[in-house]
């Protein structure tokens, strides 16, 4: 061997040992963090118009509980202290302007609309006790208040009708503690009752007439760290505390274990006697399985992560979102929840206000407490229970988290942290796709994402996943899905008849969930008419052979032009194509339209000879569109819960026959879902199959499908090398994608600040 070759063979050897190294040495790290995006994507930009829908900041809270304070001449309690008989804030939140004041400062160049608070507070602390509405402004700086009750409902608001506070609730567990001292015997037997180990759950409406504050609280074990409402202990107590003065309350009944009884000194009594027997419930051990969301198993390895190559494609200010061709603002009510505004699809507005309503649950049982509730969650707040969501669970971890603040039964204000998300999504099916093996040879195809904008309600047991998504074709998604815990009674008797046996002594209680939905549709402008497209099918004899006949599907075409017209019962028959059409046409001579497409499979809603369904009204449809207009702004309201007898607002009363041709039109949309409760829903209720909603569409809207300027498209022909960045930019995603996301640390804050109804 000469020098020549052995040479060659050491160089050789040494760079095998130097990239045997390099692996080595660079095996387990990470690769380079992803570069940030330059959002080119985006086919907007940002300004503060979007502020003229923003909620209040703590400061314009502050400036109005000290104005009020200063200028209503009565002395305030906060409400955090504040008893029945006193003067209290129960709530602040922005008022905001009319519509026409927001179009024209929004299209037409006219003067922002001045800042306003509404502020509702509490009169308990007077001869005539009632609630009453104040708009406050002008923000930041108030300097007047105007009562707007009269003009807004129609009269003055009854003290009774009020929701209640978390110190009435306190109170109230505090006299009903008391109560139970007159039953020692019983309680110690059935229950091992020791002063603590109770938990009241609260139902409603509060009575049978208008003026009745009467409650059932329904009694469970109150187990730490596990779902008390799967623990009934049999007791239940109907509290009248219509009295401002407390210590006037008093038990009107008790119900044990399938028997009334007129108070807690004739159920002991009853019991020390011999008359009736107690059934011992198991006292709830600290490591018990039943009805925990404790793992069972150890962690896994983590399972896929979502995450952006390049940094977020979608852009946030103030309270404006930009995706793509969509921008909307967005906000919350402390009340009814997340809300969507000044809707916009390549510069177009699509809808002025998209906004949730109201969530309502209709229970059945054979206790008293489950025959009863019908909760109204809107009047315990679906905003102010909008909590912390947690990352990577509720939420993808790297999506964008949004504070809120609220100011609500006290004089302070407070903030849910990250209590709303935003991220964009790859629903990992195609938008649309063609693979083509005939003639010419091609594929084509664009994937599917979508931005979500998110919250989750906590509604006592329940908990709501609020979805609004945005798709790349102009459509638009909201969707529900129901989890958390269902509530329970004392499983005895026929309760079969009412749910399922889904513990020893814990019946799961059928329930219809019901969700009300504002949609103020303005498409190619605020004059629209209501069409509905479906099909017949026509008989005739086939042209070349007459002496057979044809069955042709034939499209119907229908202008539903009065209110009376405009309405679908919950389970009727709906056009399979209605959709809000402008006069405006587009290229091809269609009128343009946005489609409305319902996905529900709720229950029978309450029965009209109810005496409270009016107050519900709103549910009797899946759809109902009327005219727009300021005085109705809402389906329902707050004070509706606790008097449902004369509501507040009745939705029933929205539909007058009027004219719906060329108008400015809004669409209240029902949707929901029966839910029978089982085994399964053990420890809690799951989001698969529980989930409804509806579409937004376009329909003739465009002259094509706007999602061909989509940037996520690809395309390739047999002669082209589809492996190639210039032909797919798929196919760059190995290079592209190969870095690490920069992931935050995880933080909580949900437990501080909260309370419950």
């Amino acid at each position: 061997m000469n020098l020549k070759t052995v040479l060659i063979l050491l160089v050789l050897a040494l760079a095998t040992i130097f990239a045997l190294v390099c692996v080595l040495l660079t095996r387990g790290v990470k690769p380079t963090s992803c570069e940030p995006q330059t959002l080119s994507t985006l086919q907007g930009k940002h300004g503060d118009q979007s502020l003229v829908f923003a909620d209040l900041t703590p400061e314009e809270m502050v400036q109005v509980v000290t104005y009020l304070q200063e200028n209503l001449g009565v002395p305030l309690v906060d409400a955090s202290q504040a008893n029945p008989s006193d003067n209290c804030i129960y709530y602040i939140d922005v008022q905001l302007p009319t519509k026409a004041e927001v179009l024209g400062f929004l299209d037409h160049g006219d003067r922002r609309p001045p800042r306003q608070a509404l502020a509702v507070v509490y009169f308990g602390n007077q001869p005539d006790p009632n609630v009453t509405e104040y708009v406050v402004g002008p923000l930041p700086k108030p300097t007047t208040h105007r009562d707007l009750t009269v003009q807004k409902y129609g009269g003055k608001l009854p003290y009774h009708r009020r929701p209640v506070t978390e110190k009435e609730y306190k109170a109230i567990d505090h006299f009903v503690y008391q109560e139970f001292s007159k039953a020692p015997s019983l309680l110690r037997e059935c229950c091992d009752y020791d002063g603590t180990n109770f938990a009241t759950l609260t139902t409603v409406p509060r009575g049978f007439q208008s003026g009745d504050r009467a409650t059932w609280f329904v009694l469970f074990q109150n187990v730490n760290g596990s779902g008390y409402y799967l623990h009934p202990v049999g007791l239940e107590v109907l509290v009248n505390h219509s009295s401002l003065d407390i210590s006037q309350w008093r038990i009107s009944q008790v119900f044990y274990n399938g028997q009334y009884y007129q108070d807690m000194e004739q159920l002991e009594s009853e019991f020390t006697e011999g008359h009736m027997k107690s059934v011992k419930v198991k006292k709830v051990r600290p490591d018990e399985e039943f009805g925990s969301m404790r793992p069972r198993v150890v962690p896994m390895a983590p399972g896929p992560l979502q995450y952006e190559p390049r940094g977020p494609r979608y852009s946030i200010q103030n309270n404006q979102v930009i995706f793509q061709s969509w921008s909307f603002a967005f906000g919350m009510d402390v009340n009814t929840g997340p809300r969507l505004f000044d809707i916009k699809f390549k510069g177009e507005r699509i809808v002025y206000e998209l906004s949730l309503q109201e969530a309502l649950a209709v229970y059945g049982s054979n206790c008293p407490g489950g025959m009863v509730t019908r909760y109204m969650d809107g009047s315990f707040g679906i905003g102010r229970f909008a909590c912390e969501l947690v990352r990577g669970v509720d939420c993808p971890y790297t999506a964008t988290y949004v504070d809120r603040h609220y100011l609500v039964e006290s004089e302070t204000p407070k903030v849910n942290k990250n209590s709303l998300c935003i991220f964009e999504q790859d629903a990992s099916v195609p938008l649309r796709r063609h693979y083509s093996n005939l003639q010419s040879l091609y594929y084509g195809g664009l994937a599917k994402y979508a931005l979500v904008l998110r919250a989750i309600s906590t509604l006592i047991n329940y908990d709501y996943v609020w979805d609004f998504i945005f798709y790349q074709n102009g459509a638009i998604e909201v969707k529900i899905h129901a989890t958390g815990y269902i509530s329970s009674s004392f499983y005895y008797g026929t309760g079969t008849d009412y749910g399922s046996q889904v513990g020893e002594h814990t019946l799961g209680t059928i329930h219809n969930h019901l969700i009300s939905y504002k949609v103020d549709l303005d498409v190619g402008g605020t004059k629209n008419s209501l069409v509905a497209h479906d099909m017949t099918f026509d008989t005739m004899q086939a042209p070349w052979s007459p002496e057979h006949q044809i069955q042709r599907p034939r499209l119907t075409k229908t202008v539903l032009d009065t209110e009376d017209k405009a309405v679908f019962p919950l389970h009727s028959k709906i056009p399979r194509y209605i959709h809000f059409a402008t006069n405006h046409k587009n290229k091809w001579g269609n009128q343009r339209g946005y489609r409305i497409q319902i996905v529900s499979f709720a229950g029978d809603p309450l029965p009209e000879a109810s005496s409270m369904e009016r107050s519900i009204s709103w549910g009797r449809y899946k759809l109902a569109v009327t005219k727009r207009k300021e005085k109705e702004p809402t389906s329902t309201s707050i004070y509706n819960q606790n008097d449902p007898w004369t509501p507040t607002v009745a939705f029933a009363d929205f539909i007058d026959n009027e004219t719906i041709v060329n108008e400015d039109l809004v669409a209240w949309i029902s949707v929901g879902f029966l839910h029978v409760p089982h085994t399964e829903d053990i420890p809690n209720t799951v989001t698969v199959g529980n989930g409804v909603g509806f579409f937004l569409r376009p329909y003739n809207y465009f002259d094509e499908d706007p999602s061909v300027h989509s940037p996520d498209g690809i395309y390739f022909r047999s002669d082209q090398d589809p492996s190639k960045c210039e032909v797919n930019h798929v196919a760059c995603l190995s290079k592209t994608a190969s870095c690490s996301p920069a992931l935050p640390s995880f933080t909580y804050n949900g437990f501080q600040n909260q309370t419950g109804p």
